[in-house]
């Protein structure tokens, strides 16, 4: 009779453990909040400082300007614009020598002024003058457009507005003007506006 020889009972268990290991859980791994570092007292004060100021920011620009309730027998005139006023100075041609100064690319053959000048602006309501402001151009070059925003609170009704507008330095007088009488209902709001494509001053 041959020998029969059986597996033996070790050989039925998987590598590297017992069968008794299959089902385990991992070993939990160490609590990474308690590991995390604190922050400082100073961090703290930091945000609780920059909490602070923008809360007041915006307390204070829910205030400013105050906003002016029209009444039942007042209109409201919006002097509304942005204009970029003529350049302070004429282009002129450049010498040789000026130009051999600059780089190659550089060398361009007239040289023209970048500043620019203020946007003056008068209107009169009812033959008396509501506005008289001048607006500087933008920009660290002073090359930008002016900008100019004003609210003007005036009775109700019939009114006769006359705008005078100027954006050249060197120029007297102003170079726009306009004259109109218009008829305000109460709470009404009139745009005066710039714009060149329309000839300059317009109401609307």
């Amino acid at each position: 009779m041959s020998d029969v020889t059986t597996p033996s009972s070790q050989s039925s268990r998987p590598p590297g453990g017992s069968s008794g290991d299959l089902g385990a859980a991992p070993s939990p791994s160490p609590d990474v909040a308690s590991t995390r570092p604190s922050l400082p007292a100073s961090a703290w004060v930091g945000q609780v400082a920059l909490y602070a100021l923008f809360a007041l920011a915006i307390g204070v620009f829910s205030r400013w300007p105050v906003y002016q309730h029209l009444g039942r027998d007042q209109a409201l005139i919006k002097v509304s614009f942005t204009h970029a006023g003529k350049p302070l100075g004429d282009c002129r041609r450049q010498s040789e020598a000026e130009l051999a100064k600059l780089p190659p690319n550089m060398r361009a053959p007239m040289k023209c002024p970048r500043e620019r000048s203020p946007v003056s602006v008068e209107v009169d309501v009812g033959g008396v003058t509501a506005l008289r402001r001048s607006a500087a151009p933008s920009g660290l070059s002073r090359d930008g457009a002016s900008a100019m925003y004003q609210r003007l609170v005036v009775p109700a009704g019939e009114q006769h507005i006359s705008v005078r507008l100027n954006d050249d330095a060197r120029a007297s007088g102003f170079a726009y003007q306009r004259e109109a009488t218009v008829k305000l209902a109460p709470a009404q709001v009139l745009v005066i506006d710039f714009d060149a494509s329309r000839g300059g001053i317009t109401l609307q």
